[in-house]
């Protein structure tokens, strides 16, 4: 029988002229990798706080709290926080029974906690909220464990008040979380958490930590010394350090830098007291909004911490750092592009105290580690490299004060991912 070429012709066509499906465009998704609950030392119940972000337009959450994942059975007596009668009655309002539970207890009514695995289906929605699980693994040092499925227990077999514990501390914890990834197949990371809280990492014991590659560069909480003090570095200081002594020293990786709420108070009148939300996040360009596909971004360094500043525009590659602004109207926007060059001296100065004793705080270094190699005023900004950089990162400042700030003359800003220099 002859074929039949109409059909043929008509099949043909139709199979060259249909699309091939195609991976989704990434995009950017907004999130906060470091908050608490009830479940530890916030002040509000988890499904509320969840509530919170989701509400104004964030698109992931990890709830971090302090040595445990919300996994048990646990109630919470409303008359152990100072306002505990507020937090009960928005939950009330908000949710209403039988979603909220309460009983009469030992220390008069308690309310049942929400394990992650009940109060996630709720709020979790395909392209617009994904929770992730956390830890905040607390001990002298504070590490957060981003994805992870099950508890790390802190390392207290150190002393973390010296050099080498504070190595060993975290690299006990580093370790236990990558021995999970390696035998679970889930992607997962930890990062440092407020180096500067109780000055308790430097930026040289930073640098030695194997399986590290963040840390907070931003964190909202009011105590933590974003900026340092006159012994200290600032959290961005420490970053160039770190940046410096594991590219130019120590033949190490990158170390990227978060931005985080750290968030405990919901319920303060006052919105500049206290660890209170949405002071600081990341911006992650990934694909689709999943813990993995999220994870991997930020291992790439494709995100940026934020304080209040949006990007429209991001480029990083070999050849240099290009960004544009989603500027507000009557707002001037300074971007500095950072780093150190080849042949810099690497060699810091001990920190000493009043009586001329050395204190463990990141040591003092040339100015020319963590040098602003260029400046740029408005919302684009373009760093071409010239091939003697170790690294550069972009730091951009608005005039705008930061909103609810509990920092005297806080202005917004956002961090952008370091890039190798050639080599």
């Amino acid at each position: 029988m002859a074929p039949r070429l109409p059909l043929l012709c008509s099949l043909a066509l139709l199979i060259f002229s249909t699309p091939m499906s195609r991976a989704a465009e990434p995009r950017w998704w907004k999130g906060n990798l470091h908050t608490h609950s009830l479940w530890s030392d916030g002040d509000d119940y988890p499904d509320m706080i969840a509530d919170w972000y989701k509400e104004r337009g964030y698109h992931f959450l990890a709830i971090s709290d302090h040595n445990l994942l919300p996994d048990a059975e646990r109630w919470s007596p409303i008359a152990a926080r100072r306002t505990g009668d507020a937090a009960f009655a928005k939950y009330l309002a908000r949710f209403g029974a039988p979603w909220v539970e309460s009983r009469e207890g030992a220390k008069g009514r308690e309310v049942r906690l929400r394990r992650l695995d009940e109060y996630a289906p709720r709020f979790d929605e395909a392209g617009r909220f994904l929770l992730i699980p956390a830890e905040e693994i607390t001990a002298r040092v504070h590490v957060n464990a981003i994805n992870l499925r099950e508890l790390i227990l802190p390392y207290t077999g150190a002393d973390q008040k010296t050099s080498e514990g504070v190595v060993a501390t975290l690299q006990r914890v580093l370790n236990t979380l990558w021995d999970q990834r390696q035998r679970t197949g889930v992607p997962m990371f930890a990062h440092v958490n407020h180096p500067n809280f109780q000055w308790a990492v430097t930026a040289e014991e930073l640098a030695q930590l194997d399986h590290s590659r963040f840390f907070e560069v931003y964190n909202g909480h009011p105590t933590v010394h974003n900026e340092g003090d006159a012994a200290h570095a600032s959290t961005d200081k420490i970053w160039d350090v770190v940046l410096t002594l594991r590219l130019g020293v120590l033949h190490r990786d990158v170390v990227y830098g978060i931005g985080n709420d750290d968030s405990h108070q919901y319920h303060e009148e006052d919105p500049t007291k206290g660890a209170q939300p949405g002071r600081g996040w990341v911006v992650v360009r990934a694909a689709e909004l999943s813990a993995s596909a999220l994870v991997e971004a930020m291992e790439r360094g494709d995100f940026y911490a934020s304080s209040g500043v949006t990007l429209s525009e991001l480029q990083t590659g070999a050849d240099g750092i290009s960004l544009t602004i989603a500027a507000e109207p009557g707002v001037q926007y300074t971007t500095e592009f950072i780093g150190t060059r080849k042949g810099a001296p690497l060699d810091g100065e001990p920190v000493l105290d009043e009586k001329g004793q050395t204190l463990r705080a990141t040591r003092r270094y040339s100015e020319q580690v963590g040098a602003i190699l260029a400046t740029t005023h408005g919302p684009t900004a373009r760093y071409t490299f010239k091939g003697d950089e170790l690294y550069v990162r972009a730091r951009v400042l608005s005039s705008k004060p930061k909103l609810h700030s509990a920092i005297p003359h806080e202005v917004e800003r956002a961090w952008i991912q370091p890039v190798r220099g050639p080599k």
